[in-house]
């Protein structure tokens, strides 16, 4: 008789459920049948400094010290809006923007008001994310997906997170707060980087 294989077990090294939702449905849409568990499982790890200069930097900082801690291949991803006006910022100072971390109103805020006075045509920017895997025995890899659009100049729809209100993709007329979450997950900056990821996971599990 034949014994079921036990699914891997995958730890995705954020608290942010709106991250581990998005994650987990890519990859049951990309066939990848494994075990998803989060950074709230794991509450003695301290939450890790994003010290780095880059998306790709900061998402192996937490990618690694999770993967060491729990001995879980981890999967980390760091991203940010890059407005092309402001030289490419808020970029890896997104989630901080306003000076404290997570307070996603007064981020985007801030971006408007630095913007009110850039004409329409010079308001363009975009979304990228470095999505990365570790193995404990020190197996890495890191890819990445980049969203091009613009900023509008009055935030709208209730879904999405971040900056999403505020941001309008290449050839829609909605921002990205008011798609769907499955229609976001098709062409988000996130969406690419963790459907980049899914054949380095099915190689590397």
């Amino acid at each position: 008789m034949s014994v079921a294989s036990e699914r891997v077990r995958l730890l995705l090294a954020t608290r942010n459920q709106h991250k581990v939702e998005e994650l987990g449905r890519i990859l049951t849409a990309e066939g990848l049948d494994v075990e998803l568990v989060d950074a709230s499982e794991f509450p003695a790890v301290p939450t890790v400094a994003e010290t780095g200069t880059t998306f790709a930097d900061n998402a192996l900082l937490k990618a690694r010290a999770f993967a060491e801690a729990t001995g879980l291949p981890s999967v980390a991803d760091d991203s940010g809006l890059c407005v092309d006006a402001l030289n490419g910022m808020p970029g890896v100072l997104s989630a901080r923007w306003s000076g404290r971390h997570g307070n996603d109103e007064a981020n985007l805020e801030l971006v408007l008001d630095q913007l009110a006075d850039v004409p329409d045509d010079r308001r363009t920017a975009s979304f990228a994310c470095a999505a990365a895997f570790v193995r404990p025995d020190g197996v890495e890899r890191v890819v990445e997906g980049r969203l091009r659009g613009r900023i509008v100049r009055v935030p709208r729809g209730d879904g999405g997170f971040g900056y999403d209100p505020i941001f309008q993709s290449d050839g829609d007329t909605r921002t990205t707060a008011e798609m769907g979450p499955e229609e976001k997950d098709a062409i988000s900056h996130r969406g690419k980087a963790f459907r980049a990821l899914a054949p380095v996971l099915r190689e590397l599990l």
